[in-house]
């Protein structure tokens, strides 16, 4: 076939690899890392990646490590050199590049803030000792308006039912260590994990200026307030529910449901706003637990719940002994040995605080236009491929299907960056002030960008990420996928690389983000982002019954003795893995066709491998990671992802294709008989 010809043939495919006639290789899989001991049968996840473990042993400044942190280790390295390269410009005052190399300077500087100790909130402290029982509806609301959101939360977002709109919700408060079962089991881990936050709570309030009997009175009556609130905070399965989430109140039922706040006030003097005429509160009953707290505990023990929110919001940005007694519970939690290294925390922050302004730069040097090309073409290849599969399901109406095409077409794709940069010039950044006082500044601007957006229409624009996060995601409200800039690297993409790895990378992760429009949760959302329910309750029926097979499959899965994967918990992103793999294959064996390739022929072969192989290895591939036991615990309890281990081996079993691609067949422990096969989308 002549070159012009198939160069003609590729454009029309979309096609994300250069059109050439010579054999293809291997880019973004490396062959060496294959263990040719393990049969892929047994144990693919370990036939491909066992290599890649042994080449990238666990440091003791990682809990795990896998192909995003090489990823974000490279990120790093730029992001550093952008903003170093900021500071050298000696930018005016003011400016967003001022502003990022202020902060940046200021989280470097160890010596200054060691010698301001804890001088910088001191006022603070002071102000939450010597409130007396008069003044405890006023500290409430400036704990509120300004550091922390005790006993509950409030703030604008997206409207459930109305996806152009903002809605006001209030939802349960945050518990310091995260997860309600820290607090209510007494096995050996979760005494385990409280003892050493009882003992970061005593050493902060040390840090802070308490003497030691005051630190130990706090974190009793720390303990004594989040306990009774993880009472009634929801499991990790409920939480997953938005239905149960969707709880609109008028003003006046809210002021009636929870009379011990005055809600005008509120509203007031924390977000400047009036009383929005409806509310939707998020977790009834955790909130009235919350409220009861607020109204029913004496002084002394809300006070100290309110010093311990305060140093801990703090801690990160004063002196070395605050990050050292955080990174002491750091390491019960997930088993990590060391800090990052202060660089890296410093990043961070800077990132965290500016993260746009660092990201137009970063694109403009590492982000080809012609990158976003091919993603585009690419992402519509996934959607064609993904309505195929909608077509031909089984077990859908009609009906169903006709609203699930029309939610399919109507997917907003971002790719790389916004088409909108945020405006940070309202930022205020001081370089007289300290660390503590200007990273302060920064979360109230945020906090003012949020409240900002009450009364105004729903900016489809915006971003939920940076674009030099390895990262992607769905957002059912705006039913849209995002893909920054920084994950279209390789293994996930790599304009060089096979089509087969591309798909079986970026291609995958494409399809993933787009079966969360239609998970267990994305389902509940229409084409314009409400929550509509556009099934019939026969298709209802035979999802639940689909994706309970696969809650059975994950939870069967032991992570250690005595606790297994959580099903349930994962179910979103396990629906989304599988589909993802499904609708991604399908898309290239579109393209494959379109481009005039058998993928079956000797010919297609890459380096000895058959496209479907290479495309199910680059799959496993980047999930290869190392992971400490803590964090595998800890990860199990408390991310809605399934261990990469499991996102593999227990996504593959599913897909009979995967079988026939690498001989798998009955006897092997990856095998799946075609009936037990759960297959959704």
């Amino acid at each position: 076939m002549k070159l012009s010809h198939f160069a003609i043939v590729c454009i029309a495919a979309g096609a994300i690899s250069s059109c050439s006639t010579k054999p293809e290789h291997l880019k973004s899989l490396n062959k060496d890392y294959v263990d040719e001991s393990v049969r892929p049968g047994d144990d693919f996840y370990t036939y491909v990646n066992k290599g890649w473990m042994e080449a990238h042993p666990l440091t003791d400044e990682y809990s795990r490590y896998g192909q995003f942190n090489v990823l974000n280790d490279e990120n790093e390295k730029r992001v550093k050199e952008i903003v170093l390269g900021l500071a050298d410009t000696n930018p005016a005052e003011g400016t967003e590049a001022f502003m990022v190399s202020t902060i940046y300077t200021q989280a470097m500087d160890s010596v200054r803030r060691n010698n301001e100790g804890a001088a910088p909130i001191q006022e603070g402290i002071k102000k939450i000792e010597s409130t007396d029982h008069d003044g405890m509806a006023d500290l409430f609301l400036w704990m509120h308006g300004n550091y922390a959101s005790p006993f509950f939360g409030a703030g604008p977002m997206e409207d459930l039912n109305d996806s152009k709109r903002y809605a006001m919700y209030i939802s349960g408060g945050s518990l310091g260590m995260g997860d309600r079962d820290y607090y209510l089991l007494n096995d050996e881990h979760n005494k385990t994990i409280r003892d050493a936050y009882i003992n970061l709570i005593e050493t902060q309030m040390q840090n802070a200026g308490l003497s030691a009997d005051d630190a130990k009175r706090v974190a009793a009556n720390v303990i004594k307030v989040e306990t009774a609130m993880a009472d009634s905070t929801w499991t990790r399965e409920q939480s997953r529910n938005l239905e149960l989430m969707n709880n609109p109140r008028t003003a006046q039922q809210v002021a009636e449901m929870y009379p011990g706040v005055d809600w005008k006030r509120f509203f007031k003097e924390t977000m400047e706003i009036e009383m929005p005429d409806t509310l939707i509160v998020t977790e009834l009953n955790t909130v009235q637990q919350g409220v009861k707290l607020l109204t029913t505990l004496p002084d002394r023990e809300i006070k100290d719940y309110y010093l311990w929110k305060y140093v801990a919001q703090a801690a990160p940005y004063l002196s070395d002994n605050f990050a050292d007694a955080n990174f002491e519970f750091s390491k019960v939690v997930s088993g990590v040995k060391e800090q990052r290294p202060r660089w890296k925390r410093a990043l961070s922050a800077t990132e965290g605080a500016l993260g746009e302004a660092i990201g137009k730069l970063y694109v403009e040097k590492y982000f080809p236009e012609s990158s976003k090309k091919q993603m585009l073409d690419l992402v519509e290849n996934l959607r064609t491929a993904l309505g195929q599969h909608i077509d031909s399901l089984t077990w859908m109406s009609d009906e169903t299907k006709a609203n699930a095409q029309k939610k399919l077409a109507a997917f907003t794709v971002k790719i790389g960056y916004p088409d909108k940069w945020k405006d940070y010039s309202t930022m205020k950044i001081d370089p007289s002030k300290s660390y503590y006082d200007n990273m302060h500044e920064v979360s109230m601007w945020h906090q003012r960008d949020t409240y900002s957006k009450w009364g105004k229409p729903v900016d489809k624009t915006e971003w939920g990420m940076t674009p030099q996060t390895v990262n992607a995601y769905y957002n059912p409200m705006a039913n849209e996928i995002v893909f920054p800039a920084a994950i279209l690297q390789a293994p996930f993409f790599d304009p060089e690389a096979s089509d087969a790895e591309n798909y079986g990378g970026i291609g995958v992760v494409i399809g993933h983000e787009m079966t969360h429009g239609f998970d267990d949760q994305g389902r509940n959302f229409d084409a314009e982002g409400n929550m509509v329910n556009w099934w019939t309750p026969a298709d209802l029926e035979a999802f639940t019954a689909l994706t309970q097979g696969l809650v059975n499959q994950f939870n069967a899965v032991e992570i250690e003795p005595g606790l297994n994967a959580n099903g349930q918990y994962t179910l979103g992103e396990n629906i989304a893995d599988q589909g993802g793999l499904r609708v991604s294959r399908t898309a290239f064996l579109n393209a494959q066709k379109k481009k005039g390739v058998d993928v079956d022929s000797p010919e297609a072969l890459i380096d000895g491998l058959t496209p479907m192989q290479v495309f199910y290895m680059n799959y496993a591939n980047i999930w290869a990671n190392n992971i400490r036991p803590e964090e595998a615990r800890n990860l199990t309890i408390r991310d809605v992802h399934s261990l990469a281990e499991n996102r593999v081996n227990v996504s593959l079993r599913n897909i009979t294709p995967f079988f026939e691609a690498f001989g798998i067949k009955e006897g092997d422990k990856m095998y799946l008989p075609a009936e037990e096969q759960v297959i959704i989308w």
